[in-house]
């Protein structure tokens, strides 16, 4: 359901990459993932791709809370979390996207020399970074509601979704559609699976079980980096 709620939000968004695949087999430090692919290169985002993003991220919290309520939600969001606070955070101190305007908002730094702090830059008041925090949690916020609404007018599509991915583990996009529309996977045999007499092989096995012992706590959003740059 997790990652159902990532590729429904995906499909459902007023701007997004075609989602690519999705899998329940982990992967590394990830649970499963919903891959993004863009269909061209890209130099800069725009905001609506951007809160479409955000949106995106949450579609796996929000899925588990709709499914199994509150009191059963998982720490499988978590880098999910991270990354749209991220994002956020950009869209706020550099990029000029909040109701704080076209101004950047700079960290306090030490400047440091010969591994010694010389000097601490104060780039903004107290008060105006107590503005910045509430402009994150409002932005990140207004993307929770929206993925919220998506899932909860898509729930039928959630749960074919979710099956599928019991069933089949991994679901191409393509697949994610027929499932969506309520047809049949078929997938060609291996051939060398048609009969119990035909050809093996000698190489081992690199598929999906491979790495498989090595199971993370997170689940992985993929394609979503933490920080897009808008300029390179």
């Amino acid at each position: 359901y997790h990652e159902g709620g990532h590729a429904i939000v995906a499909l459902n968004v007023p701007a997004a990459d075609p989602v690519h695949k999705a899998t329940i087999i982990p992967r590394g430090r990830a649970l499963g993932l919903v891959m993004q692919l863009p269909e061209r290169d890209q130099l800069s985002m725009s905001l609506e791709q951007m809160t479409s993003r955000l949106a995106i991220m949450m579609g796996g919290r929000i899925a588990e809370e709709i499914i199994f309520g509150k009191e059963k939600v998982t720490s499988g969001a978590s880098s999910d979390i991270d990354q749209a606070t991220k994002l956020a955070r950009a869209m706020v101190m550099r990029w000029g996207l909040s109701n704080l305007g076209p101004i950047a908002y700079g960290d306090n730094q030490e400047e440091v020399f010969l591994g010694h702090a010389v000097s601490r830059q104060q780039s903004m008041s107290e008060s105006t970074a107590q503005k910045v925090d509430a402009e994150i949690r409002r932005i990140i916020e207004e993307a929770y509601a929206e993925a919220q609404r998506i899932l909860t007018e898509k729930l039928d599509d959630l749960h074919s979704l979710a099956n599928g991915l019991l069933e089949y583990e991994t679901l191409s996009g393509e697949e994610i559609l027929a499932v969506l529309r309520g047809e049949k996977i078929v997938r060609d045999e291996p051939e060398d699976m048609a009969t119990p007499d035909g050809p093996t092989s000698s190489v081992p096995d690199s598929g999906e079980g491979a790495g498989s012992g090595d199971r993370g706590r997170d689940r992985g959003l993929g394609g979503l980096e933490p920080e897009p740059q808008p300029g390179g």
